[in-house]
């Protein structure tokens, strides 16, 4: 029979799942959203050429682009989950007398 003192603590497992979603999740949204080596943009340059005189111009489109803080920051999200579950006592086997 399991005892409330030697059942199992989910806190400490609930930590690090939660900072492995936060990291896998992070990880691809950054890939799918671009994977910005730089900072986040919210406009992306599209050189273009006019097809009448040659000259090159830019024009901008308005769409996000993670760059690596989001990546960063959803890092140390994760390492921040997984460090406060080593902060969750283990349980301790119940004692018998």
């Amino acid at each position: 029979m399991t005892t409330p003192a030697s059942a199992p603590f989910p806190l400490r497992r609930l930590a690090r799942v939660l900072g492995l979603v936060v990291l896998l999740g992070t990880g691809g949204f950054w890939a799918a959203k671009g994977a910005h080596p730089g900072w986040s943009q919210n406009r992306v340059p599209h050189p273009q050429v006019d097809e009448i005189t040659g000259i090159e111009y830019v024009t901008y489109e308005d769409r996000f682009v993670p760059g690596v803080e989001v990546l960063a920051a959803g890092l140390g999200l994760a390492a921040g989950l997984f460090a406060v579950s080593f902060l969750f006592n283990r349980n301790q086997p119940a004692r018998t007398q």
